[in-house]
């Protein structure tokens, strides 16, 4: 196997992994452990959110990253090469950064410790559900990006 064939498809498996990893992470979060951590006292409940967010954060910034670099690197030098000229790969493709872009934003958020965006996870099941059906619809995209000639 040439080197830069193993490359890309380590980077693949990165990108892929990562992202079982955070919205997995993401989906469990919001329909396992926040209905369950309701039942406790507002003081134990406060002291779990704020020991999960923390080592939550670790995964979404490390997750984030490692997005930002197998994605450009899956985009640029493997998928771009092939779909040149392909206006209907590049637009849905397009759709599908922005769209991760305002998931890591939202993600950024919810993990975040700025006051601008506290209200935000005030109503944390909200902007979570939101963030899961962003990340369904760009797998979806992926999905249909990786098995169809458009």
């Amino acid at each position: 196997m040439e080197s830069i064939e193993f490359l890309n498809i380590a980077s693949r498996w990165i990108h892929v992994a990562t992202a079982i990893v955070v919205v997995g992470g993401t989906v469990f979060m919001r329909f396992v452990l926040l209905p369950s951590a309701e039942s406790l006292p507002q003081e134990a409940h406060d002291q779990l959110r704020a020991k999960v967010v923390a080592r939550w954060r670790k995964f979404v910034m490390a997750g984030i990253a490692l997005f930002l670099l197998t994605g450009f690197y899956n985009y640029l030098f493997v998928s771009f090469p092939k779909h040149r000229g392909d206006k209907a790969y590049h637009q849905l493709m397009g759709t599908k950064i922005l769209l991760a872009f305002v998931v890591f934003f939202l993600a950024s958020v919810l993990v975040g410790r700025s006051r601008r965006f506290e209200r935000m996870r005030q109503d944390r099941k909200r902007w979570l559900v939101i963030l899961i059906l962003l990340a369904f619809i760009i797998v979806l995209i992926s999905s249909t990006l990786k098995v169809t000639s458009l």
